[in-house]
């Protein structure tokens, strides 16, 4: 039976030329078997040009969460984590909102239990996949919508522009994504070690030695009251594309946020050739990029979900917000590991915010060649 759209109150506010195209996509979502349910939540949030293509990543929605455990044997309370790691709203347990492709992610989880993955295991790793996924989600929107988006085209044509492009990049999406995890999982085996403590007592520690590294964009704040939004995240790119360029040995990016990069590594030098690395590139790139400055201490720090939490990190993040434009700024701890193979010269000691007791700092410089072949 034809819907009454107009009855139905979904073209309420549109006049001539835009009612006749809301009419023209309701009529062709309809017929693609979207139900007056989902077309009054869409028309309500503002998505009713993405409500095909989400149908076509998600799929139909036919269970609810209680459905998807029975039929992967898995607690509903553990699917339902699972999904609140991964950033997404939890829906309630009997509405009627899982298709096939969560079912299927649901088997997934067991399979990994099965294999002697933890629920808490599984739970850290989803975390930190959820906001990398999410970043990426938001880069792949943007890249379909410059794709799609056609002067004077229709809100029907649009949507089955999206919908055909997202269509096209899904069976590339996911080899995609397995080869990024192939490559990061293999650079992270040959860089681990084991420590004979760790052998002797069959665990990992606590807490492992490393350095740490803030770079931080100088006058970012100031920048966005001088450029439009747009131009300030093409910005905030350029750090993260800059910063991975750059990664050598067992130097990790371990997060960005906003105007600031943070990095990790057991090896302080490889660390302060990067930090190095990273302020002649800002430098050299010219007055329409920022330039860097950056913090670094060493120390045990606990890694936990990605991410890294101790002394050394607060330290670095400290010195980062002292640290003169185009400088790099350490601890001793990172002086007396570098040794010769870089210039030093005292910065003083410093009372930093948060941090018991003065800490003595150091800038650091590259080596001139006499010093560099004394090393």
């Amino acid at each position: 039976m034809r819907i009454d759209f107009a009855a139905e109150g979904l073209l309420d506010g549109l006049e001539g030329e835009d009612r006749a195209t809301r009419l023209e996509l309701l009529e062709q979502l309809a017929a693609d078997g979207i139900s007056l349910d989902e077309l009054r939540a869409a028309t309500r949030d503002g998505r009713l040009l993405f409500v095909g293509a989400e149908r076509m990543v998600g799929g139909v929605p036919r269970y609810s969460t209680r459905e998807v455990s029975e039929r992967a044997g898995v607690p509903a309370e553990f699917v339902m984590a699972l999904r609140r790691a991964n950033g997404l709203p939890v829906p309630d347990v009997d509405a009627v909102v899982c298709s096939e492709a969560d079912v299927a992610g649901a088997i997934l989880a067991r399979q990994f239990l099965d294999a002697g993955v933890s629920e808490e295991q599984q739970l850290a790793v989803v975390r930190v996949l959820g906001r990398g996924l999410a970043q990426a989600a938001e880069v792949m929107r943007a890249t379909v919508l410059e794709l799609a988006l056609e002067p004077g085209a229709s809100e029907a044509e649009l949507a089955r522009r999206i919908a055909s492009q997202i269509e096209g990049f899904m069976p590339m999406v996911g080899p995609m994504l397995e080869q990024m995890a192939r490559l990061h999982l293999r650079h992270m085996v040959r860089t681990e070690a084991i420590s004979a403590a760790e052998r002797a007592d069959g665990a990992l520690p606590g807490a492992r030695d490393v350095t740490v590294a803030f770079a931080d964009l100088v006058g970012f704040t100031r920048l966005g009251e001088e450029v439009d939004a747009g131009e300030l995240g093409r910005v905030a790119e350029r750090l993260v594309g800059l910063t991975v360029e750059h990664l050598r040995g067992d130097v990790r990016l371990v997060k960005t946020i906003g105007d600031a990069a943070m990095l990790v590594s057991p090896d302080a030098s490889a660390l302060l050739d990067v930090a190095l690395d990273l302020v002649d590139a800002a430098d050299a790139a010219g007055d329409d990029f920022p330039q860097l400055r950056i913090g670094l201490a060493s120390g045990a720090a606990l890694s936990r979900a990605g991410d890294w939490y101790g002394r050394p990190v607060n330290i670095a993040s400290r010195i980062t917000t002292i640290a003169r434009p185009g400088s790099v700024l350490a601890t001793r701890e990172v002086r007396d590991a570098g040794g010769n193979a870089y210039r030093w010269s005292s910065a003083g000691a410093r009372s930093l915010k948060g941090v018991d007791g003065p800490v003595r700092l150091y800038r650091v410089r590259r080596a001139r060649g006499e010093d560099a072949r004394a090393a």
